[in-house]
C-alpha cells in the first residue's frame, strides 16, 4: 500500500482556532451573515496560512518541492481552505457541496439531491444501516441521504467549524437522533476496524495525499461485505502534465478548491484495487450524454435555468455576478465589515470555476467518477 508521510493531529489547538475564528457562527441561520461575523485576526491567519502554499507558485513557477510540500500538509490545506471558503459555499451554493448532472428543465436543487439519491441508490443503502460519511461538510447529503434511505450516519471532517454547522443543522432539521458528526483525519481513523455497513464520500477524498492511503482507511472501517460509494474529483487520462496549458488548468483546480495534487482515473482505480475491494461498478457520469452539462451554473450559463430560484444561484456566476459580488465583498473589506482575505477566497474560487469548466469543455477533468466497491466477506 502507497506510503504518505502524514501530519499529526492536535484536535487542542484546530479546537481553539476554530472557536477564536468562528465563534458563534456556526448557529448562523444564514452563511451570508455568518460570514461578517469572523475574528478578523484569526481569518487573518488562516488566510496566510493557506495562501502560503499558492502566492508566487503559478502552473509555470511551482517546483517539485512546492507540490510536495502541499502533498504532506494535506491537513493543514484543507482546514484552512473550509475555514475561508464553507460561508462562500453556502452562500452561493447550498448546503451541499458538489455537483451533479441535470435533466432537462430541472431545477438546480432537486438535480442535486437525486445525485445523492442516485449514490445511496447505488450502493443499496436501507434503514437500520451504519453508515460513514468521509469528508461530510456541513452535512447536505447525509441529511438528504438519511430522508431517503433511513440510514444512520456518522460524519467524518477535519473542519471542527464545519462540524459545528452539520451538527446545528441535523438538530433543525429533527435528525439529531439518527446524525452524529465527528473531528478526524481520514487518512488517520480512529473507528475501530469492521465498524460500518457502509462508507461513501462525495468529492471529498480528492483531497487525500494518496488515493491509496484513505480507501485503504476505508476499507478498514468497513464490514466484511460492507460496500463503499464515492464520487471522485480526477484529471481524465487525457491530462498530460507537461502540457502547459493542462498544467494550468489543473493548477487552478488545486488553488481554488483546497486539492494538494490532482490525479488521473487511473490512479484511482488502481488504488480502490490495491486496497484489496472488489469493483462492481465504475463509470465517468460526466461523460454521458446529457443535454445540460453538468458545469453550466459554474459557467453562468442563464439559458439552462429552469426555476425561479436558480435565476439567484446562477446569475452569481455570470460575468456580471461575479463582478459585483467581487466589489461587494471588496466594500465590504474596505470598511472593515467583511474580514480581510474574504475576497482573496472568493477570487481564488472564481479561477477554480474557470479552470474546472476548461478541463471539462477539454475533457481533462471530471467530478464524478463514480465507483461502487465492495469488502469481501472473507477480508
Amino acid at each position: 500500500m502507497a506510503t504518505t508521510k502524514l501530519e499529526g493531529e492536535d484536535r487542542v489547538r484546530d479546537a481553539a482556532f476554530n472557536k477564536a475564528m468562528h465563534g458563534k457562527s456556526s448557529t448562523e441561520k444564514t452563511a451570508f451573515m455568518a460570514m461578517l461575523q469572523k475574528d478578523k485576526s484569526a481569518q487573518s491567519a488562516a488566510v496566510d496560512e493557506y495562501f502560503k502554499f499558492w502566492d508566487g507558485k503559478g502552473a509555470g513557477k511551482e517546483t517539485e518541492a512546492d507540490m510536495a510540500e502541499r502533498v504532506e500538509s494535506y491537513a493543514t490545506l484543507t482546514r484552512h481552505y473550509y475555514n475561508l471558503a464553507t460561508d462562500l459555499y453556502e452562500n452561493g451554493w447550498g448546503q451541499s457541496f458538489h455537483f451533479c448532472r441535470f435533466y432537462k428543465g430541472e431545477p438546480f436543487h432537486q438535480a442535486i439531491a437525486r445525485h445523492e439519491h442516485y449514490l445511496a441508490h447505488m450502493m443499496g443503502l436501507r434503514e437500520g444501516m451504519t453508515v460513514l460519511d468521509v469528508g461530510c461538510g456541513v452535512g447536505g447529503p447525509a441529511r438528504e441521504i438519511t430522508r431517503f434511505s433511513g440510514v444512520n450516519i456518522v460524519g467524518l471532517n477535519n473542519n471542527d467549524y464545519q462540524i459545528d454547522r452539520a451538527t446545528n443543522y441535523a438538530k433543525l432539521g429533527g435528525l439529531a437522533n439518527k446524525h452524529k458528526f465527528v473531528k478526524g483525519d481520514f487518512m488517520q481513523m480512529n473507528f475501530e476496524p469492521n465498524t460500518f455497513d457502509a462508507v461513501y464520500a462525495i468529492e471529498a477524498t480528492v483531497h487525500a495525499p494518496s488515493l491509496e492511503g484513505v480507501y485503504g482507511q476505508i476499507f478498514k472501517v468497513l464490514k466484511p461485505g460492507g460496500v463503499f460509494g464515492v464520487y471522485e474529483w480526477l484529471m481524465t487520462d487525457n491530462y498530460d502534465a507537461t502540457n502547459p496549458r493542462h498544467r494550468e488548468i489543473c493548477h487552478g483546480i488545486e488553488i481554488g478548491d483546497g486539492i494538494s495534487q490532482m490525479v488521473k482515473i487511473t490512479e484511482a482505480l488502481r488504488a480502490i484495487k490495491a486496497c484489496g475491494f472488489e469493483l462492481e461498478f465504475h463509470e465517468d457520469l460526466a461523460q454521458r450524454p446529457d443535454e445540460v452539462p453538468w458545469w453550466y451554473p459554474l459557467a453562468g450559463e442563464l439559458k439552462y435555468i429552469r426555476s425561479f430560484g436558480d435565476f439567484f444561484t446562477i446569475l452569481r456566476m455570470t460575468k456580471i455576478g461575479r463582478g459585483a459580488i467581487h466589489k461587494l465583498i471588496g466594500g465590504l473589506e474596505i470598511f472593515g465589515v467583511a474580514p480581510a482575505g474574504t475576497q482573496k477566497t472568493a477570487d481564488a474560487l472564481a479561477l477554480a470555476a474557470d479552470s474546472l469548466v476548461a478541463g471539462a469543455k477539454e475533457d481533462l477533468f471530471t467530478p464524478m467518477y463514480m465507483m461502487i466497491a465492495r469488502k469481501p466477506l472473507d477480508a
